[in-house]
């Protein structure tokens, strides 16, 4: 389904990075909370190890600001701000969610599909990753792409009303996307799928 145009995407675009976006539902204006009911849920945090590359930025910055400040009882700020602004970029980009409802509904981000509207799907490995978003990306394909994600999945659409042509999401566990939406995996039909 296609996103409305919003502040996140004024065009309307289905393209977009961080999965913003939404599809089309009169009722999608509010995300869902994560339910039991769930076939499939997976958070797509950032690696364990950013998390200790924040530290030692934090570190290193607050090392600088301290010095900065010489003996200024404000010179173990630095260490606080910085500390805070890497925990807020690491939370924000590893906030994003994919998952699939007990009725099939896929939701990526804040985007929502419907299972009634995929035609078919396939695995992305992570050596056809780059390919799938280089040169055979269609324009009109909507992503919601996490670069520390090394695979995806490929769902594409049967919906006359809308001209998004198939959606790529990434997650660490494409086969289970797949298995919770009740769709055949076309890549490892064709043998193509890396396990």
């Amino acid at each position: 389904m296609t996103p409305p145009a919003s502040p996140e995407n004024p065009a309307g675009r289905p393209s977009d990075d961080d999965g913003a976006g939404s599809n089309g539902d009169a009722n999608s204006a509010a995300p869902e909370q994560n339910s039991a009911s769930d076939r499939f849920s997976e958070r797509l945090r950032v690696p364990w190890w950013w998390w200790l590359a924040a530290a030692v930025v934090t570190g290193v910055v607050g090392y600088e600001i301290q010095l900065s400040a010489r003996d200024s009882a404000w010179s173990v700020v630095g260490y606080i701000v910085v500390g805070v602004l890497c925990a807020a970029i690491l939370w924000s980009l590893g906030r994003a969610q994919v998952r699939v409802t007990g009725d099939g509904e896929l939701h990526a981000g804040r985007a929502r599909l419907p299972r009634a509207v995929i035609a078919r799907g396939a695995t992305v490995p992570a050596s056809a990753k780059s390919a799938a978003l280089g040169r055979q990306l269609d324009p009109a394909a909507f992503l919601v792409h996490r670069t520390w994600v090394k695979t995806m999945v490929l769902l594409v659409l049967d919906d006359p009303d809308d001209p998004t042509p198939y959606w790529l999401v990434s997650t660490r566990d494409p086969a289970g996307v797949l298995a919770a939406l009740e769709l055949p995996d076309a890549a490892a039909d064709a043998g193509i799928a890396e396990h």
